[in-house]
């Protein structure tokens, strides 16, 4: 390689360039803090920064990138920097410069070009003109001491890249440019633009490669890799993943991924379309030696040749979803799944919920249903407490979603905060009627049954449409549940309600609670009859009796409970002993039934969930 040649020149050669790591991963390392400005340490501790350039070239890498990331004088400001500007960014390429001839090798350097750290109009009071004057401020002082090239990276916001990438040609005319987005979770940027939207842009501004980093770990930005790929067959593609999802521990900010595991993927990103290839957050020298020995050994292609050598087919925009929830994962993999029902609570304190679900969680619950209002009754909003327990315990949820007392605009809102929240498993049902409850005069109207609602969700929203077919941005992936009662009054009733259900797109099933085997072989028998077998997963309701008073109300009170008379006598002959009586005739049930349904939905009765965690415990030995 001549680093006299230019990039694009080189890219187009028929071997990968390989960048080099993360700066500010092993600033941190040799004590620097977060808080400080890593950019002043061109002037401040040039010899540490130098000396990382070093180890990056030593390891492999062919390109570096300046220690210039958020040296614009928006960041500089926040220190009391702007007005040496100039300096650090200057200072930040001649350091570069040293470490480079000091290794004797052909290295090109990349002026490297942060977010300038504030919102741009119209999501902020930035006006595009100002952004530009910013990023061309920096990249002119880049480019006079001699980058040869810009790297803009890290960027979440298409509009502020488009204005750096015009500041770039407009203020360096010369020197190539690579811009470089970076994605959220759902593999979109953080104002919610799929890859393909991103590549195009990006490429219509004139960039001479576009570029993915940070986002999460090198998985990830391979499958937005190919989809940018797709939308762009004969575009320049670079990629500098983060060593995975950050993690804190003991206050340190930890990344998952080995060096290994970024070798085995260089390969990966070469074959789907990648020609310039490094590291960001958490990657170090190791990882990048990882990679060099890899590459060295990668077949010389031309840019024409890359989507031919990649192995997997790229799904369109529409289908750029998060993976599926561990709940439809479980099912689809035939492992028997056990859900709990929790209620959220009345007033504002949540430690009794988190400490419960605490408990069912290291009992090995694979999933907490939470409902809403239950029996009608005033309670926190279910998605709230979804998103809590799922961020504070890491045990998946599912929503309770009753259409009752919601019209369409409510509907369609509370979906979007809920899948907003990463709540994406959902429970619909009709909803108890508020005649029964603390607010008997409150509105029960509705505008959807169970079936419109699935259908709204499954063939609308997971579409990317709401409900007048407007397109809602980007589709989500909420795993949709219905229910069933499994000893009804009029079967065929309960059975052509199912049919709708599952027409609409239904993924599982959840029953109301039962105590008699028998019931579930009836209902068997009499669906596939008419309609073969059953298309999806079946999870049984189980509310385990706490007392004889306990099976006699439900016996007497709740619609479609029939408690068999032998299973009253037991509860009846166990006095006060009642509780552990139901807890072992809740045991008993699950394995006469756990070899023909694929889970149950346990309901412990008035918050027993250490009752509900002993049923669990017995289920899993």
């Amino acid at each position: 390689m001549s680093a006299n040649l230019g990039l694009v020149e080189l890219l187009k050669s028929g071997k990968p360039i390989l960048s080099d790591g993360a700066m500010g991963t092993m600033l941190h390392q040799r004590g620097v803090a977060f808080e400080g400005c890593f950019d002043s340490l061109n002037l401040s501790q040039p010899a540490l920064v130098a000396d990382i350039h070093r180890k990056y070239i030593e390891a492999g890498s062919q390109l570096i990138q300046t220690n210039t990331f958020g040296a614009n004088r928006y960041k500089l400001a926040q220190h009391g920097l702007d007005i040496k500007l100039v300096e650090i960014n200057t200072a930040g390429v001649e350091l570069a410069r040293r470490a480079v001839m000091a290794s004797f090798k052909n290295v090109l350097i990349a002026g490297d070009v942060g977010p300038l750290g504030v919102r741009m109009a119209p999501f902020g009071r930035v006006q595009p003109e100002q952004a530009r004057a910013a990023f061309a401020a920096q990249i002119s002082a880049l480019a006079k001491a001699g980058a040869d090239l810009i790297i803009i990276e890290t960027m979440t916001d298409l509009y502020e890249i488009v204005e750096a990438v015009k500041a770039s040609k407009e203020t360096a005319p010369g020197l190539p440019i690579v811009a470089s987005m970076t994605f959220t979770r759902d593999n979109r940027t953080l104002l919610g633009d799929p890859p393909a939207k991103v590549a195009r842009r990006i490429h219509e501004e004139g960039a001479d490669v576009i570029g993915i980093n940070c986002s999460g770990g090198p998985n990830q930005l391979l499958t937005i890799l190919k989809q940018m790929k797709e939308a762009l067959p004969d575009g320049l593609f670079s990629i500098m993943p983060n060593a995975g999802w950050p993690e804190q521990v003991e206050g340190r900010i930890m990344y998952p991924a080995a060096p290994e595991y970024f070798g085995e993927y260089a390969q990966s990103f070469w074959q789907a379309g990648a020609c310039l290839i490094g590291g960001c957050c958490g990657t170090t020298p190791a990882h990048i030696k990882a990679m060099s020995d890899v590459l060295a050994s990668a077949p010389t292609v031309t840019i024409r040749e890359y989507s031919d050598l990649a192995t997997t087919s790229v799904e369109s925009d529409k289908d750029t979803l998060l993976p599926p929830t561990s709940l439809a994962k479980n099912l689809s993999d035939g492992t028997f799944v056990i859900a709990v029902e929790m209620d959220p609570p009345r007033g504002l304190s949540t430690s009794k919920l988190i400490a419960g679900a605490s408990l069912l969680a290291e009992s090995g619950a694979d999933v907490i249903d939470v409902a809403d209002s239950p029996m009608a009754r005033m309670r926190m909003s279910p998605w709230a407490v979804c998103s809590l327990i799922q961020r504070k315990v890491g045990i998946e949820t599912v929503l309770h979603f009753p259409t009752r007392g919601r019209n369409l605009l409510r509907v369609q809102g509370d979906l979007l905060a809920a899948h907003a929240l990463e709540v994406r498993n959902v429970f619909v049902v009709m909803g108890d009627p508020t005649a029964i409850g603390d607010y008997p005069g409150a509105n029960d109207n509705y505008d959807l049954v169970p079936s419109g609602l699935i259908k709204l969700i499954k063939q609308g929203f997971n579409a990317g449409l709401d409900h007048a077919g407007s397109d809602i941005g980007q589709p989500t992936n909420f795993f949709v549940g219905c229910a069933l009662n499994l000893n009804p009054v009029n079967m065929a009733d309960e059975l052509k309600n199912l049919r709708r259900k599952l027409k609409a797109g239904a993924d599982f099933i959840l029953t109301q609670p039962i105590y008699d085997p028998a019931l579930i072989s009836h209902f068997f028998k009499a669906y596939e009859t008419e309609d073969g077998k059953l298309p999806i997963p079946l999870i049984v309701g189980l509310l385990p009796l706490a007392s004889a008073r306990h099976a006699a109300f439900l016996q007497q009170e709740v619609p479609g409970i029939d408690i068999p008379e032998g299973v009253r006598k037991q509860m009846e002959a166990s006095g006060d002993q009642g509780a552990h009586t139901g807890v072992k005739l809740t045991i008993e049930l699950v394995k006469q039934i756990k070899p023909r349904v694929q889970g149950v939905y346990l309901m412990p009765a008035f918050g027993r969930y250490d009752y509900a965690s002993e049923i669990i415990e017995q289920i899993k030995t």
